[in-house]
């Protein structure tokens, strides 16, 4: 299921962020939230899914004028993928940050 406002995915009948009730199946063209990254990492991901031929939208979690009032240090990043490019969004996130905090092998 979809939350339009939210733009998650879930199992649910009603939205875990919002609690709305208005979920409904995902359409072609909808926004998935992927994750939420801080910097630098939020980058990485989006290279990572520009690479990939993955189209993506970014969202600061701040806004513009507290991001810079705060400073790029705390900002958070909001990364969204096409509903019909979830699943490898997924795939690359997963293996790509797996391997990023994974303790170095010697």
């Amino acid at each position: 299921m979809y939350c339009p406002h939210c733009r998650i995915l879930t199992v649910n009948v009603r939205c875990p962020v919002c609690l709305s009730r208005a979920v409904r199946e995902p359409e072609r063209g909808d926004w998935c939230f992927l994750a939420e990254k801080e910097k630098p990492w939020d980058g990485a991901l989006t290279e990572i899914l520009g690479q990939n031929g993955v189209p993506f939208l970014t969202e600061s979690v701040l806004g513009a004028g507290l991001s810079a009032r705060l400073g790029s240090s705390f900002e958070r990043v909001r990364v969204y993928v096409p509903w019909e490019r979830y699943e490898t969004a997924r795939e690359l996130e997963r293996g790509f940050f797996s391997n990023a905090y994974a303790p170095d092998s010697e």
